[in-house]
């Protein structure tokens, strides 16, 4: 027997997509994203996207660059969402997202210039998103990024109730002569360590994994952990934003070549991602007691059981970003990257290679 057909109307709201929430909260965000736009944003009310100055107006910019390059990443901020969710907590997720993006983005040399941000969810919440919005303009301030737009899907047959995901694009330019290039490094060349601020962006469906084996819960405090803050404060701390220290030592040396390699520690580790700045013929000899590693990471290590290697192999221990400088330079760019507020240490150098070249050795 055939079914009997529902004759009520159906609506895209009956099917679970609010365009007046959406526009509402298209309303609530207006005032975070304006204040991110500096004199290259050209205002377009209205628009279907947003409008930045590619070509630098000489009347209005000091910086003109001779051979521009634009450079762009996408990235989010994976598992670490779920924390988010499930503490309810939504006002450093979009910090994590902006960071994630710009800390890429400078490691070819690039300043960025704007940030684009997608927001998928079961249901639009204003007031929950807004959160997400206010982290990320926070962040583009931060870095003089302009948050340029954005996207935001309300997809209920997608997404459980409360889940979200987000996702993120930067766009920079760099001058292509002063782009970064793995044949700059040479032996002798000095390797700075900036320090993390814990566990970042990677590693989250392990830290999932270990705080569920610790039968802990996320609104507890754990002394081996963190005496002052809950186990879900902890890994809710945002990645660390290394672009304006990183942009304004560039900015110093407008001539001299003097930062040869750099590199964003993220999935990978120390091994993987420092290797990526590293041409055949050299290696990076690193000494991993040149810093601390945080307790975050000895507290996931002992409670997951976690080997040493697999360790340094998902997360960053430590050390979020690496730069390779010029060994009569090294002095004075910790010197500009402790003014800025980086807990800096010099943690090897390159070397000539015995075999093909390309690693990272422990030294």
């Amino acid at each position: 027997m055939p079914r009997k057909k529902d004759p009520s109307p159906l609506t895209y709201a009956s099917s679970g997509v609010s365009i007046e929430e959406g526009d509402r909260f298209a309303r609530r965000i207006q005032g975070h994203m304006r204040r991110t736009f500096g004199q290259r944003v050209i205002v377009n009310e209205g628009g279907f996207a947003g409008l930045f100055r590619l070509d630098y107006n000489e009347a209005l910019f000091k910086r003109n660059y001779k051979d521009p390059v634009l450079v762009a990443c996408t990235d989010g901020v994976g598992t670490k969402i779920r924390l988010a969710i499930d503490m309810n907590v939504w006002d450093t997720i979009g910090i994590d997202l902006v960071a994630m993006n710009v800390n890429d983005l400078v490691v070819q040399g690039a300043e960025p210039l704007l940030f684009l941000d997608y927001i998928a969810c079961h249901k639009v919440v204003p007031e929950q998103l807004e959160q997400i919005v206010k982290g990320i303009s926070e962040a583009c301030r931060e870095c003089d990024t302009a948050l340029l737009g954005g996207e935001t899907a309300e997809m209920s047959s997608m997404y459980a109730p409360g889940d979200i995901d987000l996702a993120g694009f930067a766009l920079g330019v760099v001058e292509l002569s002063r782009a970064t290039d793995p044949e700059r490094v040479e032996p002798g060349d000095v390797i700075l360590g900036l320090e993390s601020d814990g566990v970042h962006s990677n590693g989250y469906s392990l830290v999932h994994k270990v705080i569920e084996r610790a039968g802990v819960g996320l609104d507890e405090n754990v002394a081996a952990l963190d005496p002052d803050r809950t186990v879900g404060e902890c890994f809710l701390t945002p990645t660390r934003l290394y672009a304006p220290s990183v942009v304004r030592v560039l900015r110093h040396y407008k001539v001299k070549k003097v930062v040869t390699g750099m590199a964003h520690i993220t999935g990978g580790g120390l091994q993987d991602n420092l290797a990526r700045a590293l041409r055949e013929g050299i290696d990076a000899k690193v000494r991993l007691d040149a810093w601390e590693t945080p307790r975050a990471f000895d507290w996931i290590q002992q409670e997951g059981n976690v080997d040493i290697e697999e360790m340094r192999h998902v997360f960053n221990m430590g050390i979020g970003f690496c730069m390779i400088v010029r060994p009569s330079f090294a002095s004075s760019i910790t010197d500009q990257l402790t003014r800025a507020g980086e807990r800096v240490h010099t943690i090897g150098e390159v070397v000539k290679s015995k075999g093909a070249g390309g690693s990272v050795l422990n030294g």
